[in-house]
């Protein structure tokens, strides 16, 4: 981690530390979420599932892995087969031989190191890119109805909508509005949604070390709850302009019970722009 982004981070961590506690929601207890005799969460309880019959997916939830709840990276690493645990700093830090990059992505991405991601929309209260989001420390709530699945990023007060209404995802072409998170459309096969996503813009950082996402990709996520209390996101990235062929990575996350999101205003009181290079 560079020394620019560890000072970004810890002044990020005393700001939150140092609001009151009364500035937050008071502890609540929800009847919905199932516990054990000691009165801690059930984990390893049966997944909720909607009135459509669907799993659901609604509850606030915490990345896990380094920097997360479980910070042992080498155990979320699957046993089943899937592809490789994603992390917030470096996407491909599972990916066998990293990620296949195209020479101009991998320059892009070594010049954004080189200048101690500086430019990383995160460190301008701009909106981080959806892996980003994904894979930040702080919380995302999920809220899913049968026709749209909202979710709330407490990070940079991020918000995406997941159409499941039946529509699918517009053609990638000239005249489509390039988009922060893009245009999201998902259907359910099985107890799988399975969500594409195209219309990017041609500046969206997937890691903290910079790798690109272009305006050519697609996205495809396989959101799974095994578990009340977990869930896993495959995430297939194909972008041809930055990448040589497609590759996959998962994201696990651990529910939040008894929790809410707090308010997060990137800009408010914001004071690192001024120490940038013009």
């Amino acid at each position: 981690m560079t020394a620019w982004l560890k000072r970004t981070l810890l002044a990020c961590a005393v700001v939150l530390a140092a609001q009151p506690a009364f500035a937050q929601w008071p502890t609540y207890t929800s009847k919905s979420i199932p516990h054990k005799r000691d009165g801690t969460v059930n984990l390893d309880a049966p997944a909720p599932r909607a009135k459509d019959g669907h799993p659901d997916f609604s509850g606030l939830w915490e990345r896990v892995g380094p920097g997360g709840i479980n910070p042992d990276f080498a155990a979320l690493q699957s046993k089943d087969g899937g592809p490789p645990a994603a992390t917030f700093w470096n996407l491909g830090a599972g990916v066998q031989n990293g990620l296949p990059f195209r020479p101009l992505a991998a320059q892009l991405r070594d010049e954004r190191m080189a200048n101690d991601q500086k430019n990383n929309p995160d460190a301008h209260c701009l909106p981080m890119g959806l892996m980003q989001l994904h894979l930040h420390p702080q919380p995302r709530k999920l809220v899913q109805t049968p026709a749209i699945i909202v979710i709330m990023y407490e990070g940079n007060q991020g918000l995406r909508e997941i159409f499941t209404d039946g529509r699918s995802v517009p053609e990638l072409n000239e005249d489509l509005q390039p988009w922060w998170y893009g245009y999201s459309a998902g259907r359910w096969e099985g107890d799988t949604l399975v969500v594409e996503t195209v219309g990017f813009r041609d500046d969206v950082w997937l890691d903290v070390q910079g790798s690109p996402l272009t305006s050519a990709a697609r996205m495809t996520e396989r959101f799974t709850r095994p578990t009340f209390g977990r869930l896993q996101i495959d995430v297939t990235i194909d972008d041809p302009n930055a990448y040589t062929k497609p590759f996959t990575v998962r994201v696990n996350q651990q529910i939040l019970a008894d929790e809410e999101l707090i308010e997060f205003v990137c800009n408010e009181n914001e004071k690192s722009a001024r120490h940038f290079d013009p």
